[in-house]
């Protein structure tokens, strides 16, 4: 029997989480709910999804626009085993109350708070501590980059600090209403930001200061990271270490790729769907030690990397996989990632 997987929430992180699903051999989509017509719902009808909306009155507006519509999600929620919610952020609290009245699980997004779900997860971190919980939360995009290189590192080494810069993209590409034109923008003004706390909401013991510059690009975020470690190593090790990591990629400026943009440039030509980069960029000629200190480059594409976190953390939730090794090594393998 396939695990049941509805998903709340069919936009940038929702549709790509249900397409994650769908390619896994464990799990099933039995439907995904739009609260208003919209080529996104007409697509995923398309793609063979069965598509719900959240009230009786919708409805009518599927309806109209020649959308079928299956029913609400209450009837939904009815055939589900899990919840992935990838609804826009702060609507988690009343949803809460929705998925515990049909006595589902549920995983929420980093625009969530830690304390909604009281768990926050990421595959490499706490991947067995997330084995059978009803409730959950995958950390933010940018969140998710910094654990899969921090944890390795703290680890191995030990950290000692962590300094991070995050030069931000001000919004999705496909999102015209916000972001700035021509400018670059402190986010927050007041320092620092939010990233490091949430680091700690997985990874308590390390000690991290974060500050975010949002900036006129849609294509990702850019993050500069200082880290002193309490165990010597040179350039090399990190190099090995970092790697090796499932979900790091490795890429180096002589091949050209100098920026975000030939990153992005990368995963198209990978044959990645819709262009995602699911791992970390990371230049590999950026990793030096000055000082005794560890300095990187790396890049996040925000709309894509929190994808596989998503799908091993319903196979947690639901005990498909007890060992966090194998979950992303299955779950690699399904999306396509290699090294």
């Amino acid at each position: 029997m396939k695990a049941k997987v509805a998903i709340n929430g069919y936009g940038t992180i929702g549709k790509r989480v249900a397409d994650a699903v769908a390619a896994q051999d464990d799990m099933e989509i039995v439907g995904v709910v739009k609260t208003r017509p919209s080529f996104e719902a007409r697509i995923a009808t398309e793609k063979g999804y069965d598509v719900y909306t959240n009230s009786q009155e919708n409805i009518a507006s599927f309806n109209k626009s020649g959308i079928e519509v299956s029913g609400t999600i209450d009837e939904l929620l009815d055939k589900a085993d899990i919840v992935v919610d990838a609804t826009p952020g702060n609507l988690g609290g009343e949803y809460k109350k929705l998925y515990q009245k049909h006595g589902v699980k549920a995983v929420w997004q980093g625009g969530e708070d830690h304390e909604l779900a009281g768990f926050s997860f990421n595959s490499e971190a706490n991947y067995k501590d997330a084995v059978g919980l009803d409730f959950a939360r995958v950390v933010s995009c940018n969140t998710t980059g910094l654990i899969r290189v921090l944890y390795p590192l703290d680890k191995k080494y030990g950290i000692r600090k962590a300094r991070v810069t995050l030069m931000r993209r001000a919004t999705d590409p496909g999102d015209i209403k916000k972001g700035p034109i021509n400018a670059l923008v402190p986010d927050p003004v007041k320092l620092p930001s939010h990233h490091g706390p949430d680091v700690n909401s997985i990874l308590p013991n390390i000690d991290i200061t974060s500050v975010g510059v949002k900036t006129s690009t849609t294509l990702m975020h850019l993050h500069a990271v200082n880290i002193e470690l309490k165990q010597t190593c040179v350039e090399d090790d990190i190099i090995s270490l970092l790697g090796g990591r499932p979900r790091i990629r490795l890429v180096n400026s002589k091949d050209g790729i100098k920026s975000t943009a030939e990153a992005m440039e990368l995963a198209k030509d990978l044959g990645r769907p819709r262009g995602d980069m699911w791992e970390n960029i990371l230049w590999k000629d950026s990793i030096s030690i000055d000082k005794g200190e560890l300095y990187l480059f790396q890049a996040i594409h925000q709309e894509s990397d929190v994808v596989p976190e998503n799908v091993d953390a319903i196979r947690a939730m639901l005990g498909l996989e007890k060992d966090g090794a194998k979950s992303i090594m299955k779950t690699n393998k399904a999306l396509g990632i290699t090294a």
